[in-house]
This record gives structure tokens, C-alpha cells and sequence, in this order.
């Protein structure tokens, strides 16, 4: 077998940390390929690397002196070095991030280093050859992922060697500077990665035994879903859950490789696998519930509007040219709502307004703001019936008011909008409703 182990910035924050990592890793011979995160929290109150290296980065460019938070972070990998008691120095590899952040190179550049210092750290630690993903992963002229370039150049290099760590996060643009993926990016890679060696397996380790079945900051102890599909996945990482980086779905669904997400610090753990399909039948109707805060509705009313063709394009159509993309559009026969996001309505309302009165001359235009979307998701619900209606009993009794309501059409979510002030009643009215009372 092969597999691809993904290992979060908490499971690498520590010298104690690299070696629950390293454990895991020699205790499978086939976890070939290593993808490191940068140095995460090692405490309550601590600061990532990669934030201190966008601080870093930002102190040069007004100006200022960055030499402090630059050393402050060669110590925090020096920490690990001497905890490992690793015969290793990157002095070299600081005086070139001193010089490339003094010339301005790019704030991809100062972000990506923490992934890059920590790739060389942990393959000397490992004993494996380091690749350093800008030689290997690659972005277009307009800064959108080179898919095949990268898994025709990855496979070449990879498959002529036996066990390699290879940083995440970053690669390389086509005038040979460095571009970074989201926040959250390593986990990309590791896919990238998984796809370009034919891997049987992606493991990718966190500091939480899987995906919960909802936020453990909204409900006690949710639940850890055991079996997940892609698509649940995907629908879960849209609206809010965040344990996986949503897109780091894309480049293996094709080869159809399982993810298996796991716990550093507990491995014994089976955590969640997270595959293409399955015949294994959820636990409950539900696989998660996911939300988000944050969101606004235009709601627009014209009397015949169902009669009037392309008032629908006309209305989005105004979004587009504003810049602004929509999350769900429920409507009605005299009625069409947009719910977008709402700093980004803030900043362009008034401009919004005048132009859906100037195209689609609605007999009134009502703003909401201050709304929250739960995603309530699960392949389950294709077989249950009544499922929307106990959703709607359940915040019924919770006495919080339903806003709006979107099904798609695989019955694979149900989305519904509250009231930002009622977000965790309703998340803890519904995990009750099919979980609590159900388990």
C-alpha cells in the first residue's frame, strides 16, 4: 500500500508534538509521503507561525523593523532542533527569508515559509528526502491550480523515490515566484499528492478523533461521524465545518482515494473516513449539521414577477457586475430573495438598489441583515421521510423563527436561515432532535 500522511501545524508545534508524529509514521512502513503544516499553537494564547510570518511580512513593508519577529521565529524551530537533538542549522535559510522579505518579494513568499522550514525539519528528523513542493506543484497565469502539470511533474519525481516530505501549502507561479493556496492549503497538497503517487489511502492528522457531527463550541461533545461521503464532505466544508480544507476533496475524487482523518494526539482513534460512496447506512438521519454567521437577504417584490422573463437573470445579473456572489436565491411567485454575505453588501448596497430599481423596477426592495445559514446534511435523508419536519418542529419548540428554507434537489441538505441571534439555539434544537433523543 501507500499512503500520504498530512500533518496539521498542532501536531507539528512542538518538539514533543514531531514526535507523536513520528511514531505514528514509523509504525506503518507504508506511509511514504509526509505533508507538514507550519508550527501551529502550542498553547492557549500562542501564535502560529504562518501569522507571524504575514506579521513579519508586513512590518517590512511600512518600514519598520521585522529582524525581532524574524529571530523570535528561527527560535521557535530552533526549540524543536534541539528538542529532537537534530544535527541541523538553518541559518542559511533565514538570512535568504531576511533578504527575500527586505527585497519585497511577495507575501506568498513570507507565508510559505513556515511550511518550507518545516518540511526540512521533519524530513531530517524522519530520515526521508525532502521535495520542495515549488519544484514540484505548480499555479496558471491567473493564479488557478495547474492540475495536470503538477501530477505529471509530481509523479516523475516522487515515484523515484522511496519516502520523501514534501511541505503543503505552497508551489509556483509561472514567473517562478511563490503562490499559496487558501489558509488551510497543506490539506490540498496532500491530496495533490495522494492523486500523483495512485495512493490507496490519505491520512490526514489533526488534533480533533475525525469530523464532528456539529461545532463542539455550539454542542457538548458531538458525536464523531465514523463514514462520510465526498459529497457530505463537501456540503459540511461550504457552509462552515473546518477540519478539512473543502477543495482538498477535488484532486482525489477522480481516483476515487479514501481520506482518513485522524488525531496526533489520540491514534489509537479511528477517526472519520471520508470516501466516494458507501453502503455502510449512517448512524443517523443526518450526517452533520454545519452553519455560518455573517449573511444579509435582498428581498425583492414585484406584483406578476413570475410573468416577466429573465427577472431572475436580470437580479443576479446585477450582482455579477457588483461583484458580489450570492449563496441561495429562495423565491416565490411575486417574490425573489439574494442572501449574500453581508460585508460585502455593506460596501456596495446603495449601488445594488439602484441598479435592480434601474433593471428590474420591483414594487419594493427589503434589506435583512444579521442572518445565519445551517446546512443540516446527510445522505441519509434521501430514505427518511418527514425529515423537514422535524427540523421545523424542533425549532418550533426552541422558538426560533425560520427565515428561509433551500432543498437541493440530491435531498442530500436542507438549508435554513435564522436569525444570527438564534444560530446556536437552532443548532442545538436540531443535533437534539435527531441525535439526543434518537440515540
Amino acid at each position: 500500500m501507500i499512503k500520504v500522511a498530512k500533518f496539521g501545524g498542532s501536531s507539528l508545534a512542538s518538539a514533543k508534538q514531531f514526535q507523536k508524529a513520528g511514531n505514528i509514521i514509523f509504525e506503518d512502513i507504508d506511509r511514504r509521503y509526509v505533508v507538514p503544516s507550519a508550527p501551529g499553537r502550542r498553547f492557549d494564547g500562542d501564535t502560529k507561525v504562518t501569522d507571524m510570518l504575514y506579521q513579519c511580512y508586513n512590518t517590512a513593508c511600512k518600514g519598520d523593523n521585522f529582524t525581532p519577529i524574524l529571530k523570535e521565529i528561527q527560535e521557535r524551530y530552533q526549540e524543536i532542533i534541539d528538542g529532537l537533538s537534530l544535527d541541523l542549522s538553518l541559518e542559511s535559510e533565514f538570512r535568504e527569508i531576511h533578504r527575500q522579505i527586505e527585497n519585497r518579494t511577495g507575501i506568498d513568499y513570507a507565508a510559505s515559509r513556515g511550511e518550507y522550514l518545516n518540511g526540512i525539519l521533519l524530513a531530517n528528523y524522519l530520515n526521508y528526502e525532502f521535495v520542495d513542493a515549488g519544484e514540484v506543484i505548480f499555479f496558471k497565469e491567473d493564479g488557478s491550480f495547474d492540475d495536470e502539470k503538477t501530477n505529471d511533474c509530481l509523479g516523475d519525481k516522487l515515484n523515484r523515490i522511496e519516502r520523501a516530505v514534501i511541505p503543503g501549502f505552497y508551489g509556483t507561479a509561472p514567473d517562478g515566484t511563490v503562490k499559496t493556496f487558501s489558509r488551510g492549503g497543506s490539506d490540498i497538497t496532500g491530496s495533490i499528492i495522494a492523486r500523483a503517487v495512485h495512493a490507496d489511502l490519505y491520512e490526514n492528522w489533526t488534533d480533533v478523533s475525525g469530523f464532528l457531527l456539529t461545532d463542539p463550541h455550539v454542542v457538548n461533545n458531538p458525536e464523531v461521524i465514523s463514514t462520510i461521503t465526498y459529497k457530505e464532505l463537501r456540503e459540511l466544508s461550504y457552509s462552515g465545518a473546518t477540519v478539512l480544507h473543502g477543495d482538498c476533496i477535488l484532486p482525489i475524487r477522480r481516483e476515487g482515494i479514501p481520506i482518513n482523518v485522524r488525531n496526533t494526539n489520540q491514534p489509537e482513534d479511528d477517526g472519520t473516513l471520508i470516501v466516494e460512496s458507501t453502503c455502510i447506512k449512517p448512524k443517523y438521519t443526518i450526517t452533520g449539521i454545519a452553519g455560518m454567521r455573517g449573511f444579509a437577504s435582498i428581498n425583492i417584490e414585484k406584483d406578476m414577477m413570475n410573468t416577466e422573463i429573465g427577472f431572475g437573470r436580470k437580479v443576479l445579473q446585477v450582482f455579477e457586475e457588483c461583484g458580489i456572489s450570492f449563496e441561495h436565491t429562495p423565491s416565490g411567485i411575486d417574490t425573489f430573495t439574494v442572501y449574500v454575505h453581508q460585508k460585502e453588501l455593506e460596501a456596495k448596497e446603495q449601488q445594488i438598489i439602484t441598479k435592480l430599481n434601474k433593471l428590474v423596477r420591483p414594487d419594493s426592495i427589503d434589506l435583512e441583515t444579521d442572518l445565519a445559514l445551517i446546512a443540516v446534511v446527510g445522505r441519509g435523508m434521501r430514505r427518511a421521510r418527514g425529515t423537514a419536519g422535524r427540523i421545523f418542529s424542533a425549532l418550533a419548540h426552541a422558538h426560533v423563527n425560520v427565515k428561509m428554507i433551500d432543498q437541493g434537489s440530491s435531498e442530500l441538505n436542507i438549508i435554513i436561515g435564522v436569525e444570527d441571534k438564534d444560530y446556536e439555539t437552532a443548532i442545538r434544537a436540531i443535533y437534539d432532535i435527531f441525535v439526543t433523543t434518537q440515540a
